[in-house]
């Protein structure tokens, strides 16, 4: 290998380059979560999060992390101009005989352009041809494309005159924690649920309430977070087919995961959701069972203009509806109205968290917002805002 590519192939016992793929407006509250989980050198950029780790700390970020969607790893870094230094970057790259011998199966992903490598399509075949091409090259015989379920999932980004080939340790998403079988109308991913949560700063010391609980993930992400249920504990990883898995090193931080819940012995405070809708309802409970957070939450049957909340004061979080088909905006501005009438007699003293996609409805709560943070649910620009109730 050429040394002035800037290889930077993982040396045993040296440190992970890593980026955390994160919900646009959660970069902050992500690197504060990859702070406390033991990683350096931590650095929001957008819709991602770079950091250093050991391989220890990396395989504690899959099972601990409830705000990435993705943890990559980066494999190599070298310059990249044009095509054909893509391709022999590529191919020079690491040891592939060590991480994609013909045996393995494979997929590339690719974000961001360089000159010539305008479509993430085409950068991805690009690396998929020098690969197998090399393959060939030195065994006659070449892996085999998976886009499900591969062996060894590559992502290459372009930009800045480089290119940056990283390991997809996750798999699918990490925002699937397995317990959401069953969906309401717009759900939130767990990830972004359990972000809004950590924003709120609550750390269940007092009440949290959700008087439109939906199928229940806001509610679900803070009880499993207040009670030390790791997300990652239920479910496979890529990481777990790379050459370099230490399977002892993995079982410690499978068991220092599942210890965390065994620590989480302080009873919880009241966590109350209502709901109107009773099918809803049912996947709300049926959620929390799978979550194993049936116990913590009090989940209720009624309209929230009719909510009652548990002695306070404490933490009301909401999901409201936004109003993006036609025709819905008139009908969805009596319920903020109501909405905000109910909090403020039935409520002094707490705060409101509430996800808006609507400033026009957010206006009929005819309450002043202290905070509103930027943020992306689902690609619709939203503001997670802040009310102190007087």
């Amino acid at each position: 290998m050429d040394a002035g590519v800037g290889i930077t192939e993982p040396i045993n016992g040296g440190p992970i380059h890593g980026v955390a793929v994160v919900p646009p407006g959660l970069e902050n509250a992500a690197a504060s979560e990859l702070t406390a989980l033991g990683c350096r050198a931590v650095s929001p950029l957008l819709r991602a999060v770079r950091f250093q780790s050991d391989l220890a700390g990396f395989y504690r970020l899959h099972l601990q992390a409830r705000l990435p969607f993705r943890l990559l790893r980066q494999l190599a870094h070298f310059p990249c101009s044009s095509k054909d230094e893509l391709y022999d970057g590529v191919q020079r790259a690491v040891d592939w005989s060590r991480w994609l011998p013909p045996g393995t199966s494979f997929r590339v992903d690719a974000t961001g352009t360089a000159p010539g490598l305008n479509h993430s399509h085409y950068s991805a075949l690009q690396v998929k041809n020098a690969l197998v091409d090399l393959q060939r090259q030195q065994w006659g015989a070449r892996s085999s494309v998976d886009l499900d379920d591969p062996d060894l999932a590559l992502h290459l980004h372009l930009g800045g005159g480089e290119a940056n080939l990283s390991l997809d340790g996750s798999g699918g998403s990490l925002h699937r924690r397995g317990y959401r079988a069953a969906m309401g109308l717009a759900p939130l991913k767990e990830n972004l649920a359990a972000g809004l949560i950590a924003l709120t700063g609550w750390d269940g010391s007092v009440p949290l309430a959700d008087p439109l609980c939906g199928s229940g993930t806001l509610l679900i992400e803070a009880a499993r977070l207040a009670l030390g249920l790791a997300p990652g504990l239920g479910r496979h990883f890529a990481l777990e087919r790379w050459p370099d898995f230490d399977p002892q090193l993995w079982q410690q931080e499978r068991q220092a995961a599942t210890a965390l819940a065994l620590a989480s012995v302080d009873p919880l405070p009241p966590i109350v959701g209502m709901e109107q809708d009773p099918a809803v309802l049912e996947q709300a409970r049926s959620n929390a069972k799978a979550g194993g957070v049936a116990e913590a939450l009090d989940l209720r049957l009624g309209d929230c203009r009719d909510f009652q909340p548990p002695a306070g004061p404490g933490i009301l979080v909401c999901n409201p509806p936004y109003g993006e088909r036609i025709g819905e905006r008139d009908a969805l501005e009596p319920l903020y109205a109501d909405l905000g009438r109910m909090m403020k007699e039935r409520c002094s003293g707490w705060s409101l968290w509430l996800l808006s996609g609507n400033p026009e409805l957010t206006g009929a709560l005819k309450m002043k917002a202290s905070r509103r943070i930027p943020i992306s649910n689902g690609g619709i620009d939203c503001r997670w805002l802040h009310y102190e109730i007087r």
